[in-house]
């Protein structure tokens, strides 16, 4: 790879990249017409491997006009198209629960597979998928933010305590506190609706004194974390440190968040945001050599 494209709003991540690469950092010109339709230029490609580093929160803007540049880049005469979504969008709709339901994780998959040659991205919210190879036809390489995030609590945050959003975290919050000799729980969640949560947390009188980390992969509604602050109050415990993989923070999420006085939110930055604390741009980087 000689070439990487740095997305609008994926700038910083791209210029940390390209550093850690040694690679070019270019910008395509990208902007809408009065109707809302694209304009996309890419520069001088022929012959190039190129990469786009572009995470795919709110993809539904973002995938036609990335899948036009990468047909673009094609035509200019690029060797190769690979692309780096730190966030890989569209892996929630797994199966068909009513009938008639668009399956959009495969059919997200086929169109991407179809762009690019090659796929990077971190922690891919894989539950009946065992791999992305499932649905993906391309190569691909999975990065885990798990080492990372265990390096800044241990930094960070004294006699941490972590806090998984659910059973099925169990493992990936397990690998984060063993690997800084911290003890963890998962919280039970009950869910009416997708701001409408109620948790408990099992046995937490079993760590008096110790700082809550609440931990989870995507930060989408925020409700999760925000109940479980609520909860921690309850019962008399310090304020927790949230953090989250991906920074969705959609609508009013980070607000409320805020309004429930954590005592830190971080997050990675595979999505931009000023919570952004925990850098995965050598990770990202080891995934990218695995291919290219």
């Amino acid at each position: 790879m000689n070439l990487l494209l740095a997305w609008p709003g994926n700038e910083t991540l791209a210029q940390s990249l390209g550093l850690a690469l040694s690679v070019p950092v270019e910008s395509p010109v990208t902007r809408r017409f009065p109707d809302g339709e694209a304009y996309l230029r890419a520069g001088e490609v022929r012959g190039r491997d190129v990469a786009i580093v572009a995470s795919l929160d709110r993809p539904d803007e973002k995938t036609l006009p990335l899948l036009f540049l990468a047909d673009a880049l094609r035509a200019e005469g690029a060797a190769s198209v690979g692309l780096i979504a730190p966030y890989l969008a569209y892996l929630r709709q797994d199966r068909q629960f009513l009938r008639g339901e668009a399956v959009t994780s495969r059919t997200f998959a086929r169109l991407l597979s179809g762009a690019f040659q090659w796929l990077v991205t971190v922690d891919p919210h894989l539950h009946r998928y065992h791999s992305l190879g499932e649905i993906y036809s391309i190569e691909t390489a999975v990065v885990h933010a798990a080492p990372e995030i265990a390096a800044w609590i241990k930094a960070n945050v004294e006699s941490p305590l972590v806090i998984g959003p659910d059973s099925e975290s169990e493992q990936w919050v397990s690998e984060i506190a063993g690997a800084i000799g911290a003890p963890f729980a998962t919280l039970e969640k009950t869910r009416r609706g997708d701001r409408d949560v109620e948790v408990t947390i099992p046995r937490i009188e079993r760590w008096p004194g110790h700082t809550p980390v609440l931990a989870d992969d995507i930060v989408s509604t925020g409700r999760t974390m925000v109940a479980a602050i609520g909860r921690l109050a309850e019962l008399k415990r310090l304020a927790p440190v949230c953090i989250g993989v991906h920074a969705i923070f959609a609508q009013d999420a980070w607000q409320a968040l805020m309004a429930a006085k954590p005592a830190r939110i971080a997050t990675c930055n595979t999505i931009e945001h000023p919570t952004n604390a925990i850098d995965l741009t050598a990770a990202l980087a080891a995934g990218i050599r695995k291919l290219v």
